[in-house]
C-alpha cells in the first residue's frame, strides 16, 4: 500500500512555522512528529516555507545530510529537503523533523528535539517515500 503523508502547519511567527506530521498507510497512522520550517516569504528560495499543496516524497542519500527525503515538483524551487536539524537557521527552505518542541538553544523560538532519531525512523518507515500533503491550519 501507498503511503501518505500530512503536515497540518499549526504556528505561525516571523521567524518561523511549526507543524505536525502524520504517516498513514490507509486509515492506520504509521507514525508522526513535529516540523520545523521557515516562516512564509512568498515562496522565496532559501528564506521561506514552501506553498501549501500536494508533493511526490522520495529517498535521497548525501553526506551532509545522510538518509533523508527530496520533495519533487516544488514550484519555483529545487532541492527541498526533510532533513535533521534542531533549529529554524538549519532549515535553508527545507523541512526538520523530531520528537518534539522545546526552547534548545536561548534565541526565544522553539526548537525541534531528537531530529536525527526521528528520521532514522521515518526512513526505516518509508524507505520509497511517501505522498505528503501540507495544509494551512
Amino acid at each position: 500500500m501507498k503511503l501518505q503523508g500530512v503536515i497540518n502547519r499549526i504556528k505561525g511567527t516571523d521567524v518561523q512555522t511549526l507543524g505536525r506530521f502524520y504517516l498513514y498507510a490507509g486509515v492506520e497512522e504509521l507514525f508522526s512528529c513535529v516540523v520545523l520550517e521557515l516562516s512564509d516569504k512568498q515562496n522565496k528560495k532559501n528564506i521561506s516555507n514552501i506553498c501549501a499543496g500536494e508533493y511526490l516524497v522520495e529517498p535521497r542519500y548525501s553526506k551532509r545530510h545522510g538518509d533523508h527525503f527530496i520533495l519533487l515538483n516544488v514550484d519555483g524551487r529545487s532541492y527541498i529537503l526533510i532533513h535533521f536539524g534542531n533549529y529554524h537557521y538549519n532549515t535553508l527552505g527545507c523541512l526538520l523533523f523530531g520528537e518534539d518542541f522545546a526552547y534548545v538553544n536561548e534565541d526565544k523560538h522553539l526548537d525541534i528535539t531528537n531530529s536525527k532519531k526521528t528520521m532514522k525512523k521515518l526512513f526505516a518507515i518509508a524507505p520509497d517515500g511517501f505522498k505528503l500533503t501540507i495544509n494551512e491550519i
